[in-house]
């Protein structure tokens, strides 16, 4: 018997990034040396203080349910944690403890968005943004942030493509994949923007704390009072404190978004992994020293490794702020060794040279890919060499 399934299922995007990471896991399970730059997550492992938080937890018997919006513990830990770095304020009732800021998005929605309603998506794009809003009936109205105003939409933009169909802007800064960070001036413009037109501001803060060469993170909601209102500021421990598998993000504003989001998050997922909250208090109460090691480990393979990348024939690359990726406009480089695409560039690299990378097709730009510096310098310098002899012999053979 064949089962049909449901049209919100069968009209979701099949991810790029998934498609590669398969197709390299094949290759090194084959005895193939590939190495992979399409890492989403530091290569740092948590800090052995959360660690110990959860393992103490464990043994004293925390694992049980919690609330479904989270430990009231965590949820003062995160309000702490924003008046320490923002220096705004929130309610208990104004936080949802999430699995993931993934599933804060999610959640998120799917609360918010009825059939048709628009949400306004800066392109390059996190690649599940577009698929969220289409899950929850909603419909991406795309705008392109140019290479020149460093993948950043202007003012203008925003106003251009807002209707009376507009329910919200997502906003990521520090951007995945581009690194790119928003100014406070950058940031209150847009603010006002929507403010003036009551479109509810999502601000995707996951990399907030690797920042790199003096560059600064603010958060759209510190801007003002009447910004702050109209912003739901999405965050986590995935990145800041390399806490990927533990699954903890949050998110942060309107009373009434929030609590329905904890509703609906009750007939779905309960609540997050109580052991993991007890790791993340510990986290967010202890010391950063770990968080700013890591920081600086980034920064210093971010402004060794870029030199070496931009000298690559046909690549080109705006200097990354924040994060942990490069994006890199190799289209030049796909014509230089006679690939019709950048896709089948990028395929070429892994299944010829043995680098893995992910394009950028899957982030609505298809000239770039994305190269994740979340990898020791070693390996990635060692990639460098595989790809700039692929594309000397490939150019080679072109003549």
């Amino acid at each position: 018997m064949e089962f049909s399934l449901a049209k919100r299922v069968s009209a979701l995007t099949p991810s790029s990034t998934l498609a590669i990471t398969a197709k390299a896991n094949e290759m090194k399970a084959e005895g193939i040396s590939v190495i992979g730059l399409g890492a989403g997550e530091p290569d740092f492992n948590t800090p052995q203080q959360i660690i110990e938080a959860a393992i103490l937890s464990m043994r004293e018997g925390k694992t049980k349910y919690t609330a479904t919006g989270g430990l009231p513990a965590l949820k003062k830990a995160i309000i702490d944690k924003f008046i320490r770095d923002q220096g705004i304020d929130y309610k208990p009732s104004e936080v949802i403890v999430t699995n993931g800021a993934k599933h804060a998005l999610y959640t998120l929605f799917q609360v918010i968005l009825d059939e048709e309603d628009e949400v306004i998506i800066p392109i390059p794009y996190w690649v599940s943004y577009p698929e969220q809003v289409k899950l929850a009936g909603g419909k991406s109205v795309f705008i392109n942030g140019s290479e020149e105003n460093q993948f950043k939409i202007t003012p203008e933009q925003l106003k251009g493509a807002i209707t009376d169909k507009t329910k919200a802007f997502i906003l990521n800064s520090p951007s995945n994949p581009t690194g790119m960070i928003y100014t406070e001036e950058e940031l209150k413009l847009l603010g006002e923007i929507c403010v003036e037109h009551g479109i509810i501001i999502v601000s995707d803060e996951i990399y907030e704390k690797l920042v790199y060469d003096g560059h600064n993170h603010i958060s759209i909601a510190q801007i003002s009072p009447s910004i702050k209102e109209q912003t739901i500021i999405i965050n986590g421990v995935s990145k800041s404190h390399s806490m990927t598998g533990w699954r903890i993000g949050y998110a942060a504003g309107n009373e009434k978004i929030i609590k329905a989001m904890t509703d609906l998050a009750s007939h779905s997922t309960s609540n997050p992994t109580t052991p993991s909250q007890y790791g993340t208090i510990a986290a967010y109460n202890g010391t950063q020293e770990p968080v700013e090691e890591m920081r600086k480990a980034f920064e210093e393979r971010l402004n060794t490794i870029y030199p070496k990348l931009i000298s690559i024939p046909g690549f080109r690359c705006v200097k990354p702020q924040g994060a942990f990726y490069f994006f890199v406009n190799v289209l030049e480089a796909a014509k230089i060794t006679g690939y019709e695409s950048v896709d089948e560039f990028a395929k070429g690299l892994l299944e010829e040279a043995n680098v893995a990378v992910i394009p950028g097709s899957g982030f609505g730009a298809p000239d770039y890919i994305r190269l994740s510096y979340a990898t020791s310098l070693e390996n990635f310098e060692n990639a460098l060499t595989r790809i700039s002899s692929f594309i000397t012999e490939k150019r080679a053979l072109q003549k």
